[in-house]
């Protein structure tokens, strides 16, 4: 081999030397850096709702929605409640009850010498002489049916109740007042009322009386006295009236509120509802009704 083609094989080994270390330094190279994720790798793809047939199940994937701007949110207006007023009364003289179950007639409240009820009856025409003792006392007639059924459990039971007093007009109220004040001034204020102040011009009152009081109270042919509470027929009234309708309106201890004393005999009808929430929440009528009623009239 001459001198030429020996520079020739060295310079030719020499690049051979070169290029294996070069490939051998890419493959050492350092791993590139991680890469942190980016925004675009978290966020949430937003899809319209899919309809929703009715059949289709509802428990399909959630999609999640995009939360609306504070912008597009929608205030509703309040709509203002109307203020509520009661109904003006106006004067006494003008104030009808308008037949009203609910009416209210104290020795403080009193009615118009101008109402009566439009729908009495004659319980004569429906009770023998020996309930209504031939007297022609009226009721209203939507008192009527609850107090014959009254009776007639009253009568099966044994009792032998009395109907003594219904309707009273205020002429007639005027008339029983003065005669009571005649002949029993001590004791007029719990047998009457003054004319306009007595519940039995609403002609849904009921004075009851019983053949046994005369016996307990000692005075023969008396028909009203506060031992009537004591007899089987006060007793039946104060346990089961409201079953009927019917409540007292006149209980031991109401006197300061209703201005009258203790009357075991006076039932007023103000339907069953009423009589049973009074009798269960041992309220009684006027307490109820200065509660839950506009103050009527002052005459």
């Amino acid at each position: 081999m001459n001198h030429f083609a020996t520079i020739c094989l060295t310079l030719i080994a020499g690049m051979l030397i070169f290029t294996g270390c070069g490939i051998e330094t890419a493959v050492s190279l350092p791993p590139l850096p991680t890469l942190a994720p980016t925004g675009l790798a978290t966020a949430t793809i937003t899809l319209p709702p899919p309809s929703i047939d009715a059949g289709t199940a509802v428990a399909e994937q959630p999609v999640s929605m995009p939360t609306p701007s504070a912008s597009a949110t929608a205030t509703p207006t309040a709509t203002p409640l109307p203020t509520l007023t009661a109904t003006p009364i106006g004067p006494c003289q003008n104030r009808l009850p308008d037949d009203d179950l609910l009416t209210i007639v104290t020795q403080t409240y009193g009615l118009s010498r101008e109402y009566e009820p439009h729908d009495l009856v004659l319980l004569t025409d429906y009770l023998p002489q020996e309930i209504s003792l031939g007297y022609p006392t009226e009721l209203r007639q939507i008192a009527l049916e609850p107090l014959l059924q009254m009776i007639a459990d009253m009568q099966d039971a044994g009792l032998q109740p009395r109907i003594l007093s219904g309707y009273r007009s205020y002429a007639a109220q005027a008339i029983s007042w003065e005669k009571w004040n005649r002949e029993e001034p001590e004791r007029a204020a719990i047998l009457s009322a003054r004319p306009g102040h007595s519940e039995h011009q609403l002609g849904t009152t009921v004075d009851f009386g019983s053949p046994e009081l005369a016996e307990i109270v000692g005075i023969a042919d008396i028909e009203f006295h506060t031992y009537f509470y004591q007899t089987c027929e006060g007793a039946y009234l104060a346990e089961h009236a409201h079953r009927y309708g019917f409540t007292l309106s006149y209980p031991r201890g109401a006197q300061e509120v209703t201005g009258f004393y203790y009357e075991p005999w006076h039932f007023r009808y103000v339907g069953v509802e009423i009589a049973t929430l009074l009798y269960d929440s041992g309220m009684y009528l006027t307490e109820y009704q200065l509660l839950n009623q506009p103050e009527p009239c002052i005459p």
